[in-house]
């Protein structure tokens, strides 16, 4: 049987520290225009309670979203020891395209995945670079369309690559914009199944009634400028929505997988919220009606990163391969299940053999 297997990670962790002291001279506002009369301090001190961030991670300014898809693609490549050149295709998940700088023209043309071609130095003509817009879950979608791709057989190799610089869009009256920040992950997946690892099964969902307006792009809630180019999100309604629906779909997954609850040793959330993500893994072996659920298996570096969209799971995934996660390591046959949300609103989940 053909699988798609990781050979290789690799991930970008900007350098700029922006702990949550950065934002004490902020001032916040609804979206309705109106002032937050809560001291600064005292929204800083709610948002750690509830997300568990204390700081983030920001690109330097002149470093865009390409030029930290390819730091981290260059890292997979060395990692893997395989030929550029032998890539077929190169997928680049990301939301708002090159800015170098907050307030720069979303970049877009040519596609990200050329430039990373580009800065790679890739020659190949038959290797397709194209990029992914789905969301946070976007670098999982393209790690399902690669696999796709390998068990049809039209490729072999493939650069899944996950990047944004969040920083670029946010609105600092806005307290949601601390929850954002900047990164990349990428990964090489071969089809290389005679072991039996790889993906097992695959799975997603997607609603756009109601649910299309949750996470979107608006003005200043100061109402300093009404041009939609901020990152937005209904906090409360993404929230129901994340635990009505992504459990099921995690399970869904897994339960195509033929593997046993029981074997399935990590869970690798999207990193948006520490205490929705507990919510999630709670809700997730309650379907199996396991409560409590397991020690030690999901994961997390939101404290110290922060949300970086498309590429808080790779970066996890990256962080845990190479052991800079205290307690967490995967050996060959572990079990895991990888599972994204985010605008759309998209869902997906991919389990998964070590």
């Amino acid at each position: 049987m053909i699988r798609s297997k990781i050979i290789a990670t690799g991930a970008y962790i900007p350098t700029e520290r922006i702990p949550n002291e950065y934002f004490l001279n902020n001032t916040f506002f609804e979206r309705d225009h109106s002032i937050i009369r809560n001291a600064t301090e005292t929204v800083i001190q709610k948002f750690k309670a509830i997300t568990g961030i204390a700081e983030r991670r920001y690109a330097p300014s002149g470093i865009t979203a390409s030029d930290m898809g390819s730091m981290a693609a260059r890292e997979a490549l060395t990692n893997s020891g395989i030929d550029p050149e032998s890539i077929d295709q190169i997928i680049v998940a990301h939301n708002y395209g090159d800015m170098d700088h907050p307030g720069a023209s979303r970049d877009a043309v040519p596609a990200l995945a050329s430039r990373v071609k580009h800065k790679l130095g890739i020659h190949n003509p038959r290797c397709i670079p194209y990029d992914i817009l789905f969301g946070c879950p976007g670098w999982l979608q393209a790690m399902i369309q690669a696999d796709l791709a390998i068990r049809a057989g039209m490729v072999r190799t493939s650069l899944i690559i996950g990047t944004e610089t969040l920083s670029r869009v946010l609105d600092s009256s806005d307290r949601d914009s601390m929850i954002f920040s900047d990164g990349a992950g990428a990964c090489i997946l071969q089809a290389n199944g005679e072991d039996g690892g790889g993906v097992l099964s695959t799975g997603g969902r997607s609603d756009t009634a109601a649910e299309l307006g949750f996470i979107f792009s608006g003005g200043r809630n100061d109402a300093a400028d009404s041009k939609p180019q901020f990152i937005k999100m209904n906090g409360r309604k993404v929230y129901e929505y994340v635990l009505d629906y992504v459990p099921q779909a995690m399970k869904e997954c897994f339960d195509q997988s033929g593997e046993p609850i029981s074997a399935l040793k990590m869970v690798f959330l999207h990193q948006a919220n520490e205490k929705m993500d507990e919510a999630i893994i709670k809700r997730f072996y309650g379907l199996y009606d396991m409560d409590p659920f397991p020690e030690n298996v999901m994961p997390m570096n939101i404290a110290w990163m922060g949300n970086s969209s498309v590429a808080t799971i790779p970066t996890l995934l990256h962080q845990v391969v190479k052991g800079q996660l205290k307690s967490f390591e995967l050996v060959k046959g572990d079990v895991i299940l990888m599972a994204s949300v985010g605008a759309g609103m998209n869902i997906n989940a991919v389990a998964y053999k070590w």
